[in-house]
């Protein structure tokens, strides 16, 4: 009986001096934050420049937090601002493909407090003068022993039994029209970490896997974003040319209309 009661004593110690990990916050339904009708989706038509200026932005669900990373939370989902997983190689992905002029974070300075849909974040972007709008945003899950655990989920580090652990990461994101509201496309890739539980004793090196499993699926999603920008900008070859506008006819006699002068809007130097 003795010995029934110190193992009990010693289990509640253990649990006791135990650190906790909190699985990060979900991920954003991009299609959800988009309430425009299925006739005016159909309706909006390309209209972007090329080269192109993209704005990318981040958007989780309402209330996001990681150990790296926090939300800011607007109207129904949350914007991370803040660069954790978006390494710099795989953002040269993105900036140094064909046509791309550059390459910006929408700051959450100029998004709106209420913004519920893909049209509001529009608005900030255009403050850039960006031509496209990536809005991506990061679905990540813990499987402890081939059980799922959801956002928030709280378990004890130092006494899980030897089992697998694995972290599963993906990134989706949607490529629009910031003049028109166009859908040009979608990309999404998924990576993994997979380790023993005996080897997450502490917090950090359990965010670490995590982490790990986050930037190796962003830096995949850059690589899918390749193939989506190949199709729009072949789509956009394969256009054909928009008439230019007839001038108006001079006045006999008159002299010739003087040169229009044009300037080339960049982003926002600093960034």
């Amino acid at each position: 009986m003795m010995r029934v009661v110190l193992i009990a004593v010693c289990a509640l110690a253990l649990s006791a001096c135990a650190t906790r990990y909190t699985t990060p916050g979900g991920p954003v339904s991009l299609a959800a934050i988009d309430s425009q009708a299925i006739a005016t989706a159909y309706s909006r038509q390309p209209a972007s420049p090329f080269p192109a200026n993209i704005a990318l932005i981040r958007l989780q669900d309402y209330g996001y937090q990681s150990y790296t990373n926090v939300g800011h939370n607007l109207g129904s989902y949350s914007v991370v601002s803040e660069r954790d997983i978006e390494s710099d190689d795989a953002l040269k992905n993105i900036e140094t493909l064909p046509l791309v002029a550059d390459v910006a974070h929408v700051s959450r300075i100029l998004l709106p407090p209420g913004a519920t849909s893909i049209d509001e974040l529009r608005r900030p972007a255009a403050q850039l003068r960006a031509d496209l709008l990536l809005i991506y945003s990061v679905d990540t899950k813990f499987f402890l022993g081939g059980s799922a655990l959801g956002p928030f989920s709280v378990f004890t580090l130092g006494v899980l039994p030897d089992q697998k652990a694995r972290v599963n990461a993906t990134v989706s994101g949607v490529l629009v029209d910031v003049r028109t509201g166009y859908v040009y496309g979608v990309a999404e890739a998924t990576a993994q970490e997979e380790q023993n539980t005996n080897a997450w004793r502490s917090r950090d090196v359990t965010d670490r896997v995590r982490l790990a499993a986050e930037t190796a699926a962003f830096t995949e999603f850059t690589d899918e974003f390749r193939l989506l920008w190949r199709d729009v900008t072949n789509q956009q070859a394969a256009r054909p040319p928009a008439a230019a506008p007839a001038e108006p006819s001079a006045p006999a006699g008159a002299s010739p209309a003087p040169l229009r002068e044009y300037h080339v809007l960049k982003f926002p130097p600093g960034r």
